[in-house]
């Protein structure tokens, strides 16, 4: 499937200084107080955006990446691990991304589950998915895995509500934007995938990993989404 102009969203500094170092930027633009970068990398045309952290700022990053004319949205960053085989700098391709922090159980909803609306669980593309299963296993194998990512406006650094999200709501990893790019995408029609390294393994010891491996888990995802453009553009 050919999918056209690229969008990639990054959270932080680290997840998108890569894309500015290597892409042949033609334009930027600031919208809503971010900075959208327009050009080519490995021949394929994209516009990629720096969203900052948390969902709000992921949901109106998306929306406007698809308003510039994004075909496929890829995410780029860093996670916390929930699942106990990963480790830190293994890569969680999303097969779907829920929020855990929507919880109307006191009205008898599942958590996650957001009212009156017939998708919580945002399915990820399968044909994105694969791609980045192919170019992971070449890059990475043995240090990939495909799994539910949990979105929540939380640093989650506690084993018990590491367990309990793994758990009950059956997430792999946990960060802060996924699930709102994820939601954005399926209302707009645009295929997603979300693409994590994992930088701590959100238990606790999250203020010791962090800062030291979110510059190598940004290069895990970058190396990823690199050549994953590659191969998008050979399919096209």
């Amino acid at each position: 499937m050919a999918y056209g102009t690229i969008g990639i969203v990054g959270a932080m500094n680290e997840e998108i200084e890569l894309l500015i170092r290597h892409t042949e930027i033609r334009q930027t633009i600031t919208k809503a107080g971010m900075t959208f970068y327009e050009g080519q990398l490995q021949g394929q045309n994209l516009w990629f955006a720096k969203s900052g952290v948390g969902k709000v700022n992921a949901a109106v990053c998306t929306q406007l990446l698809i308003d510039l004319g994004a075909e496929c949205i890829l995410f780029t960053g860093v996670a916390g691990a929930l699942d106990p085989r990963l480790d830190i700098g293994d890569i969680v391709i999303s097969t779907s991304c829920m929020q855990h922090d929507m919880d109307v159980t006191a009205l008898g909803f599942a958590r996650g589950v957001i009212p009156y609306q017939e998708v919580s669980d945002f399915p990820a593309d399968a044909e994105l998915i694969r791609c980045a299963e192919q170019v992971s296993r070449r890059l990475f194998d043995g240090r990939y895995y495909t799994g539910k990512i949990l979105s929540g406006d939380q640093f989650i650094a506690s084993r018990e509500a590491v367990k309990e999200l793994h758990e009950q709501l059956g997430g792999m990893a946990t960060e802060m934007e996924g699930a709102a790019l994820a939601q954005v995408c399926h209302m707009n029609d645009i295929p997603y995938v979300v693409i994590r390294s994992m930088s701590d393994k959100a238990d606790g010891s999250a203020h010791v990993n962090f800062a030291e491996f979110t510059i190598q888990a940004s290069s895990h995802s970058y190396q990823i989404i690199e050549a994953m453009l590659e191969s998008l553009k050979q399919a096209h």
